[in-house]
């Protein structure tokens, strides 16, 4: 079930300043929420920067038990245009899909709600819009990751400014409506903020479509994690299994998605339960071998994780005790998802 909250509140702008632009290409925004902090400075600078305004945003509350309404204060002169759905903790693609369901705009942004759009984000969304080519399904915002300068950044803030490089992130995502629809919107079994946009993508291009990169722009800071973050996204790797399941082995490159070490990974885990299984037939020559194998393995992915990094104490701790589990987790929740999604096939949308 899906809840519904109209906000019912009258927008704090002038009608004039806040209309669209005539033939301008019409547009709503779509912001799927747990409710973090950073929900008041994405509504506020998409209360400043969406000039002209959507036609309506549709921020969508997936907390699982949440203990009270949403503050959207922030929306400030876009409160008028804004309806709070609620999902119950379903995962951000069912989040987007509830927003989808919605809209009446041809065209519909996704924006997450650690995201600020930058000034002048709304003009330019629209410019990109109206040069899209009749076969563009989707136009990709241009992310920008803020990393400390006095500093080398560490491992996880590595990982976030990746996003700006990433294709067809839906941190900041414009797509044609009825396409999205047609489709059957987003893959509500990746569960997490993963994967879930490329294989959208897939199947929107095995439909005919094209993709595009914008001029927009929108401020993606690092949000605050601690030192296992990294350990707990190896559950990602269960949305790579699925990925494999539905596009085909090499369906990353097609998705134009980093490969990553998955396949290091299961050489190195092999390696240390090949030493524990021959410790344990007494063959130790053989086990002496297979546990340097994994040694230098293990090191190596330490030392590709602590090289670039600010090198504190902290962060080489951090680094080493991570890279010990990743490993073997990794390959864990990637054979977990291909023996639990066995048998998937594309999504065509809930019935």
């Amino acid at each position: 079930m899906t809840g519904r909250e109209d906000t019912g509140r009258p927008g704090a702008g002038g009608p004039a300043e806040r209309e669209t632009a005539p033939g301008a290409p019409r547009y709503s925004v779509v912001v799927p929420t747990i409710g973090r902090p950073c929900l008041d400075d994405c509504l506020r600078a998409l209360a400043a920067s969406a000039l002209p305004p959507p036609d309506a945003v549709h921020l969508v509350d997936d907390r699982p038990s949440p203990a009270g309404p949403l503050d959207v204060r922030g929306a400030g002169p876009l409160l008028d245009r804004l309806t709070v759905l609620a999902t119950h903790g379903r995962g951000p693609a069912a989040a987007r899909n509830a927003g989808l369901r919605d809209v009446t705009t041809d065209w519909v942004v996704f924006l997450d709600d650690d995201v600020r759009i930058l000034p002048g984000w709304g003009a330019r969304l629209v410019r990109d819009l109206r040069e899209a080519p009749s076969r563009t399904v989707g136009v990709q915002g241009r992310l920008h990751v803020p990393l400390a300068v006095d500093r080398r950044p560490t491992d996880w803030e590595r990982c976030t400014a990746g996003l700006e490089d990433a294709a067809w992130a839906t941190a900041d995502m414009a797509y044609r409506t009825d396409a999205l629809r047609a489709v059957g919107g987003f893959d509500e079994r990746f569960r997490r903020a993963f994967r879930e946009d490329a294989d959208l993508v897939l199947r929107l291009r095995d439909a005919g479509w094209d993709l595009a990169r914008g001029r927009r722009e929108t401020l993606h800071p690092v949000r605050p994690a601690d030192r296992w973050v990294s350990v707990r996204a190896q559950r990602g790797n269960a949305d790579d299994a699925l990925m494999r399941h539905l596009h085909g082995p090499r369906w990353w490159a097609r998705a134009e998605a980093p490969r990553g070490r998955l396949p290091r990974h299961l050489a190195v885990t092999g390696a240390g339960a090949a030493a524990v299984a021959l410790v344990l037939s007494g063959r130790h020559r053989g086990a002496s071998l297979a546990a340097a194998l994994w040694a230098l393995g293990t090191a190596e992915f330490s030392w590709a994780r602590t090289a670039p990094g600010p090198r504190t104490a902290s962060e080489i701790t951090t680094m080493i005790a991570t890279s010990l589990v990743i490993p073997p987790l990794a390959v864990g929740h990637w054979s977990a998802g291909l023996l639990r999604h066995r048998g998937a096939v594309p999504w065509k949308g809930r019935p």
